[in-house]
Order: structure tokens, then sequence, then C-alpha cells
């Protein structure tokens, strides 16, 4: 039973609550419980949008320290593979995701809000990589996603000196999608995750992976990609659903199942 994960559902949305005060320092035993919860909500049908959060003081302030600090570099390969599989697999959940970040998004924390597909941040929100104050170099996605998201000179910036970046800047380098008053980001966040959960799961599902797997690949990879998910959506329901409500009523009035 997760003590320091909770999978917890507000109608059709799937929430992800980090639950380790004071400020959800990720240690070993909560990669295991965040893939846990990842996995639950990507094969749970009823979910079909989710959020990440952690408390109001902290999304997560980093991985824990305390655990990593004696390692030798087999351990940490260890532990640096445990976290990676915790940031994929809520990555990989084949829905929206979004992560509701207020105080401090850290290290590990900030690779994990990385991992979601959107970032609403509160106005007290600090986000940043500070490993390399520490000697170190980010180990669970950190070097990879943020360059993919902010471009590779300003991720180097940001790795490079440790300095954490505030609300406003945040959202100016896209690293944020939206900014709210912190005590509005969870209502926002499961505001935005259930018009999207409202959406046709299967489809949202599917372009989600085209977007990342293409990412990995060159242009006609990418396309073949595309083009697979594109065949395969025509298996769903809310495909005939959609198309058969566009010619009778016109677009936009479609009311999507999830399958």
């Amino acid at each position: 039973m997760s003590e320091l994960v909770h999978l917890e559902k507000d109608g059709p949305v799937g929430v992800i609550r980090l639950d380790r005060p004071p400020v959800n320092a990720i240690n070993r035993a909560m990669h295991g419980e965040i893939r846990q919860a990842a996995t639950a909500a990507d094969s749970d049908p009823q979910i079909r949008a989710v959020v990440v959060r952690g408390s109001l003081k902290a999304f997560a302030a980093g991985a824990d320290i305390k655990e990593m600090a004696d390692m030798d570099p087999q351990d940490i390969a260890v532990y640096g593979r445990s976290l990676t599989s915790a940031c994929d697999a809520v990555a990989r959940i084949r829905k929206p995701v979004i992560a509701a970040v207020t105080g401090y998004a850290l290290g590990g924390g900030l690779e994990l809000a990385l991992a979601a597909d959107f970032r609403v941040v509160g106005e007290s929100a600090k986000l940043g990589l500070p490993e390399i104050t520490l000697g170190v170099i980010p180990g669970a996605g950190g070097t990879q996603r943020l360059p993919r998201l902010i471009g590779v000179t300003k991720a180097k910036e940001m790795i490079f000196s440790g300095r954490p970046v505030g609300a406003d800047a945040a959202l100016s380098l896209g690293l944020a999608s939206r900014k709210v008053p912190d005590e509005a980001v969870f209502d926002e966040a499961l505001s935005w995750a259930g018009q999207l959960a409202a959406g046709p799961t299967v489809a949202l599902g599917l372009a989600k992976q085209a977007i990342d797997d293409g990412l990995d690949v060159d242009l006609a990879g990418g396309l073949r990609i595309e083009g697979l998910a594109f065949a395969a959506v025509f298996g769903s329901q809310d495909q005939n659903i959609g198309m058969h409500s566009f010619i009778d009523n016109g677009p936009g009035k479609a009311v999507f199942t999830g399958r």
C-alpha cells in the first residue's frame, strides 16, 4: 500500500499526490510508488487525464541527497535508473498529464515535472536543476528533457549555473504553460485536466505518443510514427463519434466517450 505517493480520483481526472513532508524530497521508496501510481493511472479507463501535485510548500524539492551522498558509481547508477524509470512512467502515461507546481521543484522534482505534458506554476514557484552546485549533474532526465523543452542554450544556462528560475521566467522560457496565484494552482490544473479529459482519450494518447516518439527520430521516421498512429485512431469509438457528429451537427459538438 502506497504511503508516500497517492493516486486519487476527481471525476475523470487522476491525481498523483506526493506526500513526504516537509518538502517531498524524493527517496528510493517513492521511486516505486510513483511508478505504481503512473501505471495505475495509465491503465484505469475511468481516468482520462492526470494531475501530478505536491504540497503548497513544495512540489518536490529534489531527490533525497542523504541517500545518495556516500554511494559509489555502481550504486548510484542503479539509483539513477530507478528514479529515471519513475519519471519515465509518468511521461509514458497515455493521457494528458499536468504538473501543478507550487514552491520548490528542484533537481529530481523538476525532472518529475518535466515528465508531464504541461506545467501550471504558482507565483512562489522555484524551478531548477541545482545538481552542479553539489558537484554532480542531473541524472533523471534533466539534461535531456529540459533542452528539448526550452532549447539547448537556455537549458545549459540553467544546468551549468544551478540557479533556479521563478514563475515569470519559467513562463517566458516555455518551462511553464500557465502562472496563477499559489492557492489557485491545483484548481487550475484540475480544471484544465478536466477539459482534456472530455476529449477523445485514444486520439489524445496517440497524438502524445507520436509527438514524443517522433522527437527521438528523424523527420522520415517521425512521419512513419504519425502514419501508424493516424491509422490506429480509426479503430476508436470516438473517431466514429467525432466524424459523424461533424457531418450531422458541424464542428465542436461531439461528446466523446474516451474509448
